[in-house]
């Protein structure tokens, strides 16, 4: 998997003495994005001459990055010559604006917005000057890209901040958990394998380990279809259920999973020493106590304890 924002070894700051405003390419990328970044903000503007200029904007958001005075630049990157650049971002319609602060991606828009609100969006970027966002703030940002969908991205993010800081603990366990979504398992159990002891203490790190310990359970199992006929067939087979609910997690399907086990603790919750709700507790922890299906799956379960 390459991942662009680790791409680059050219020194910070490199196009510190460039213009405010330039345009850009996929070749250029780091040294008048990702380095230039560690000076000043860098606002890049996706745009394509196939299409009518949507007005002013191009122009009021040339003016907005001028009126910082050099604290804020902007590049401009025609995405008919540079696709793949814009693929890899995700640059779905033009104009799209990224900010990107410290070597990383720090907000976006997509469509032409209004004068005030362009110049806003500038003024915010550059409001806070010399207190660069925290580890931790772009690592909340990478978890709530991951949890909308987009492992690729999030994965990037992870890996600047191990660039900075290899030992950040959520960092390895939010790149693990991209790698698990992109279906990668190989090399997340790779990292996995390397980590410290003291490491796999961290909480974040431990559920990683316990969401590859269910996948390679799963990969024991066997087909999920002959599992689904046999609990049609007896609904009391509780072991074809329980394996069934571990090979629903490894596919992706965690709500499926939860459904099964929550079934099976209802129907027999002594069977195989509670094996349910052990193995409940143990998708709760891979998932994150966060996670959506966390926190229903807990209450449901209560429910069902309590009942």
């Amino acid at each position: 998997m390459e991942l662009i924002f680790g791409a680059g070894g050219g020194k910070p700051g490199a196009a510190a003495g460039a213009d405010l405003v330039k345009e850009g390419s996929s070749a250029g990328f780091v040294a008048d994005v990702i380095d230039a970044s560690r000076d000043a903000v860098v606002v890049v503007e996706f745009y394509s001459p196939r299409f009518a200029s949507p007005g002013p904007f191009s122009a009021t958001l040339e003016k907005a990055v001028r009126d910082q005075k050099g604290a804020a630049r902007l590049v401009r990157i025609n995405v008919d010559k540079n696709y793949e650049l814009a693929a890899q971002l995700r640059v779905e319609t033009v104009p799209m604006v990224y900010a990107f602060q410290g070597g990383r991606p720090l907000d976006a828009f997509a469509g032409a917005l209004p004068e005030a609100q362009i110049k806003s969006f500038v003024q915010r970027l550059t409001a806070g000057q010399g207190e660069l966002p925290s580890a931790a703030d772009f690592i909340n940002q990478a978890k709530e890209i991951l949890a909308e969908g987009d492992p690729t991205t999030a994965a990037q993010i992870f890996q600047q901040v191990l660039a900075e800081e290899p030992d950040n603990a959520a960092a390895t366990a939010g790149l693990m958990r991209c790698l698990l979504a992109l279906g990668d398992h190989a090399r997340a159990k790779r990292m996995l394998d390397q980590l410290s002891a003291e490491m796999l203490k961290n909480a974040e790190v431990a559920a990683v380990k316990t969401a590859l310990d269910l996948q390679e359970s799963a990969a024991a199992i066997g087909p999920a279809a002959e599992l689904r006929r046999r609990v049609a067939t007896d609904p009391d087979d509780f072991q074809a259920r329980f394996d069934l609910a571990t090979a629903y997690f490894a596919g992706g399907e965690p709500e499926a999973a939860i459904d099964e086990l929550l079934e099976l603790f209802r129907r027999n919750r002594a069977w195989n020493d509670e094996a349910a709700r052990k193995q409940l507790i143990k998708l709760f922890e891979a998932l994150g106590p966060t996670h959506p299906q966390t926190l229903a799956g807990r209450r449901r379960l209560s429910a069902l304890m309590f009942s």
